[in-house]
């Protein structure tokens, strides 16, 4: 599979530690530096808007889509390259989806689960096949590593469904494990 397009789930909030930030631009950058599209929430705050700046910064394409009800609070982004409004959150993630090649999950709340969960089900289901990358900065993910393991454990998932999710700790390393993936 050809990584062109990369999905990213991130908080619309900076989060407590500055590392948050700091990967988030570092990984924006290299998306850029690797020729790969940022497709992402399309808000200029938190954790989206750095990794957008940078992407843009380093010369990347970008492609946001907010739900229309979202564009103050989240202070839709737009002047990405493409910027779409959608009706509802479910149309949002369903276009951030289908229009990337694979999905990397940076720090986050609520709504970065919520989209995780949401494409892991979908390649359980076997709507798609594309990686998911958990880029987990500071060991911020770790918890929910716990609770995946659990899940597994206690035969509501197969190990499969673990096993899909690649686990790295860096931006460079992200970058890396979608290049082998990549043709």
């Amino acid at each position: 599979m050809c990584i062109k397009s990369v999905c990213v789930y991130c908080g619309a909030r900076a989060g407590a530690l500055p590392a948050y930030a700091k990967a988030a631009r570092a990984f924006g950058a290299a998306l850029a530096e690797n020729g790969m599209r940022l497709v992402y929430g399309a808000g200029d705050v938190g954790l989206m808007g750095e990794v957008a700046r940078a992407a843009q910064a380093a010369g990347g394409e970008t492609f946001g889509v907010i739900p229309g009800h979202l564009e103050q609070r989240e202070v839709g982004k737009s002047d990405l390259t493409t910027y779409v409004v959608t009706e509802t959150m479910h149309e949002r993630k369903k276009v951030m989806l289908w229009n990337a090649d694979a999905i990397v999950v940076l720090p986050g709340g609520a709504g970065s689960l919520d989209e995780l969960f949401e494409a892991l089900t979908w390649r359980q289901l076997g709507l798609h096949a594309k990686p998911i990358v958990i880029l987990n900065t500071e060991g911020y993910w770790d918890t929910l590593r716990v609770l995946l393991d659990q899940v597994v454990a206690q035969g509501f998932a197969g190990q499969d469904t673990a096993d899909c999710l690649i686990w790295v700790e860096t931006p460079a390393a992200a970058i890396a494990a979608l290049r082998e993936t990549d043709c």
